[in-house]
């Protein structure tokens, strides 16, 4: 099936892709809203300007356009306008999302699927936290915390690549301080710097640490593609 993308950057949108690809699906163009505010309940939001030269590595194109509101209605409407305008120039028969847990992200988008004549595929939904983190580096994907806004999770994980170390050690921190290991919740973000859908790594040339005492983010200033061979 011929597919668009709704993609944010992160682990999950990214997998989602990588997953539906290898069950023979094709990704036609990559849909992206930036959010007017890290409070969208709908919307990814650390680093989002850099998912360009992620979708030039992948050598998907991209059609984004940046939220006037942070009202969950305003940015389905913004959405749809999207879709509909990636459907002027692609070809696509369903839309690919990475969700996992969060029914209130998948009823909206599955409405906004069901008023363009899509099918929603959700590669990842409801995968087990755990295994679906071993499993993103068992599929040689590299990414860093672009974001930390949980109980538990201290400024030392602002732009810290994940290993299995690291999850091992997220685990224990997700287990005492009950959030989600796989930040479904809004607990963390993250940003892809490489994978098998990437023709070049993504290399952070420069970037700024910011802390409040209580949430802090990972911002990219620049990042330039970098080698695989």
């Amino acid at each position: 099936m011929r597919l668009a993308a709704f993609f944010s950057g992160g682990k999950d949108s990214t997998f989602a892709i990588y997953s539906a690809k290898k069950h023979g699906h094709t990704v036609e163009v990559l849909l992206t809203l930036f959010p007017k505010s890290d409070e969208s309940h709908l919307l990814h939001h650390p680093n989002i300007l850099q998912t360009k030269i992620q979708s030039q590595s992948m050598q998907i194109p991209q059609i984004i356009d940046i939220s006037k509101d942070i009202e969950s209605n305003t940015e389905e409407l913004e959405l749809d306008n999207l879709i509909k305008t990636a459907k002027k120039t692609y070809e696509f028969e369903g839309i690919v999302h990475g969700g996992i847990l969060s029914k209130y992200q998948k009823n909206k988008f599955e409405s906004l699927c069901k008023n363009n004549d899509l099918r929603l595929i959700s590669p990842i939904w409801q995968k087990n936290p755990l295994l679906y983190m071993k499993e993103l580096l068992d599929n040689n994907f590299e990414f860093i915390i672009s974001s930390v806004s949980a109980e538990g999770l201290d400024k030392s994980w602002i732009g810290k690549k994940i290993s299995y170390q690291e999850i091992d050690e997220l685990e224990q921190l997700s287990n005492k301080f009950q959030f989600n290991l796989n930040f479904e919740g809004g607990e963390a973000e993250t940003f892809v710097i490489n994978c098998p859908l990437f023709e070049n790594s993504i290399k952070i040339v420069n970037s700024n640490k910011i802390w409040d005492g209580v949430r802090g983010r990972f911002e990219i200033v620049e990042a330039k593609l970098g080698n695989n061979a």
